[in-house]
């Protein structure tokens, strides 16, 4: 007999069936429904919300409809994700991913504060930084993060490039974003009374981001370093002990 011939990759947009892939901060899952449908199965995917389930389905009606689809598609779908320390999740530790997707990521509405205060400014930034923090923790050695985010005023001002490098990670590309592509995708607020509305989408794009190279030799080196101070400090306390 011979041998059988391995499925080809389904492809949507920037994603395929082949890749091991982490969707986290997802709304209603309906950007992670798109994807599941266009592979036509979700074994490849796992999808995250920082909400419970429960409050998730307050928050979003929509979202019982996607659930069911991953589930349905075999998508392991979890809940109670925080971006902050995802790295160190029970399930996720033990997992890497060739891409880790992050699709608007905000931290939250400050009433009265818009979003051109500089205080919200600084928690959006603090969000995303742990989030990349994180993320390059989970990335396999050739793998890619991808920030969608609006490139107007007041969100350039997050300077995602800047966070993403402060993680070891540098920008590889930028791809324009064009809800068309992803059918069914709704981009949901997320908090406050309006959480299940969506926002207006202008001036966005993907940001890809991949390993700096040059990272893993530099944390080696400086892990080397701290070890010897250590020891020189443990040689110079037994010497004065002794003294």
């Amino acid at each position: 007999m011979g041998r059988r011939r391995s499925k080809k990759a389904k492809w949507k947009v920037h994603y395929n069936s082949k890749q091991k892939i982490l969707l986290v901060g997802e709304g209603n899952f309906s950007f992670s429904a798109c994807l599941a449908t266009a592979f036509g199965s979700a074994t490849n995917m796992v999808a995250t919300s920082l909400y419970s389930e429960r409050n998730l389905r307050k928050k979003h009606g929509s979202s019982e409809a996607n659930l069911e689809l991953l589930k349905s598609k075999g998508c392991l779908v979890l809940h109670g994700v925080n971006v902050h320390d995802m790295n160190r999740h029970p399930t996720l530790s033990q997992m890497k991913f060739d891409i880790i997707i992050y699709n608007f990521p905000h931290a939250g509405f400050f009433h009265p504060l818009k979003e051109d205060d500089k205080k919200v400014i600084k928690r959006h930034k603090h969000l995303v930084k742990a989030f990349f923090k994180s993320a390059r923790e989970m990335l396999d050695e050739d793998g890619e993060v991808h920030v969608t985010h609006r490139n107007d005023h007041p969100y350039k001002q997050w300077n995602l490039e800047e966070l993403a490098r402060e993680s070891g990670l540098i920008l590889k590309e930028t791809v324009e974003f064009s809800k068309k592509d992803f059918p069914g995708y709704e981009n949901k607020r997320g908090s406050g009374s309006k959480s299940d509305q969506t926002f207006p989408l202008k001036d966005c794009y993907t940001f890809k981001f991949s390993i700096e190279k040059n990272y893993n030799q530099l944390m080696w080196t400086l892990g080397s370093e701290v070890d010897s101070i250590v020891a020189a400090l443990k040689n110079l306390l037994s010497i004065n002990n002794e003294c």
